[in-house]
């Protein structure tokens, strides 16, 4: 139950994320030039494909499906992101986080963005751990529900 209810939660917060991205493509190439991190021929690849992994991530999640990949690779744009908001805050640059809006108005990345992203890095890897480690197959119920008419 509560593997699926923070898979529904994870998989709506990248919906939400992608959303505006994927509408104002260009808005959010600005926010993503503004992280000064990458290579200028790097930025408009990334803020085409990133709404879109993120779309893709977030429906994965909620359906239930590629839930193995979809985990992994939640797992790790989440550490990326939150590297991405801790080197520039380091750095002293007052940027808008781009998060969930290309709008100027979702305020400035802050300790506090970096923290709610931790908090979403939390769930995925708890999710990622119950998928690869903890949480049982079908076909392993399968069997034990074989074995338990025998």
């Amino acid at each position: 139950m509560i593997f699926r209810v923070l898979r529904l939660f994870l998989g709506a917060v990248f919906l939400y994320a992608s959303y505006d991205k994927v509408l104002n493509p260009e808005a959010f190439a600005k926010a993503v030039y503004n992280y000064q991190i990458l290579p200028d021929v790097a930025v408009n690849l990334a803020a085409i494909m990133l709404p879109w992994l993120e779309l893709l991530l977030g429906v994965c999640l909620v359906v239930g499906v590629w839930l193995p990949g979809a985990t992994l690779i939640s797992t790790g744009l989440m550490t990326v992101f939150i590297g991405a908001l801790a080197f520039n805050l380091m750095r002293g640059l007052d940027i808008h986080c781009g998060c969930f809006s290309t709008e100027a108005t979702e305020g400035p990345a802050d300790l506090w963005t970096v923290l709610r992203d931790a908090g979403f890095l939390a769930v995925s890897v708890w999710l990622t751990l119950e998928v690869f480690f903890f949480r049982r197959r079908p076909s392993d119920r399968s069997k034990a529900g074989t074995a338990a008419v025998r």
